[in-house]
C-alpha cells in the first residue's frame, strides 16, 4: 500500500491558492499570486530537499501539471530539476490532455478510483502538490495518509481554500513541526479519526 501526501502552502486563513507567482492561477479574479517567495529562506529549502530525496511520484490535477511541467524541465537538477523530472507524474483531469513532460501518466476515469487504484500497487509514496480542486476530491474520498502543510504568516481573505466548504470534519495528529526563520510553520499531520467533543461547563 502506497502512502499518499498532500503537500500545500497556505495562508493563515487557509488559501492555497497561486503561492508562486501571480500568473500561476488568478482565477475568480484572485490579485494575490506569488504570496509566499518572500518568505523562503535556508531551512524551509532543507525540509522541501528532505521530503524529494527519497522516491516518490506526483499526483497532479491538470492546472498544477500545466504549471509543474512549464518549470521543472528548464530547472537546474541541482535545484530539484532532475528530481522532478525524474518522477512518475500522474496527471487527473476531465480532458484528455497531451502530456508531454517526460514520465507522465494520465488517471483513467474516475480521479479518486484512479488515485485509490495506484495507493493498492507496489511502489513510492505518492505526493500531491498544489492541486486544489483534486485534493477536495481525495479529501471526501478520505484517500490522503499524511498532510504536510506550511502554514504563512499573512492572511488574504480570499481564494481557494484547502479545507474548503464541504470538507468531511476529522480529527488530525501533529506529527512533526518545524519553524522557519521567517514564522513559516511546516506540520506534518496524520488523519486521527472523528472529532472527539467535550464540555468545560461547570455541573
Amino acid at each position: 500500500m502506497r502512502k499518499l501526501i498532500v503537500s500545500t502552502f497556505m495562508t493563515l486563513d487557509g488559501v492555497m491558492q497561486a503561492p508562486g507567482g501571480p500568473r500561476e492561477d488568478d482565477s475568480g479574479g484572485f490579485a494575490h499570486g506569488g504570496w509566499s517567495v518572500n518568505y523562503w529562506d535556508e531551512q524551509m529549502g532543507q525540509v522541501m530537499g528532505e521530503a524529494t530525496s527519497k522516491p516518490f511520484a506526483l499526483v497532479l490535477g491538470r492546472r498544477t501539471y500545466d504549471i509543474f511541467a512549464a518549470h521543472w524541465p528548464h530547472a537546474p537538477e541541482e535545484e530539484g530539476g532532475r528530481t522532478f523530472n525524474e518522477a512518475t507524474k500522474y496527471v487527473a483531469s476531465r480532458s484528455r490532455p497531451t502530456l508531454e513532460w517526460s514520465n507522465s501518466v494520465l488517471i483513467e476515469g474516475d480521479a479518486a478510483e484512479g488515485v485509490a487504484a495506484l495507493k493498492r500497487e507496489d511502489g513510492p509514496e505518492l505526493q500531491v502538490h498544489g492541486s486544489g480542486n483534486l485534493v477536495q476530491t481525495l479529501l471526501r474520498h478520505q484517500l490522503v495518509d499524511e498532510y504536510r502543510l506550511w502554514v504563512f504568516p499573512l492572511v488574504i481573505g480570499s481564494g481557494k481554500r484547502l479545507f474548503a466548504d464541504g470538507t468531511v470534519p476529522s480529527g488530525l495528529k501533529l506529527v512533526d513541526s518545524r519553524v522557519s526563520s521567517t514564522g513559516v510553520v511546516m506540520g506534518t499531520y496524520e488523519p486521527a479519526g472523528e472529532i472527539v467533543t467535550g464540555s468545560f461547563a461547570l455541573d
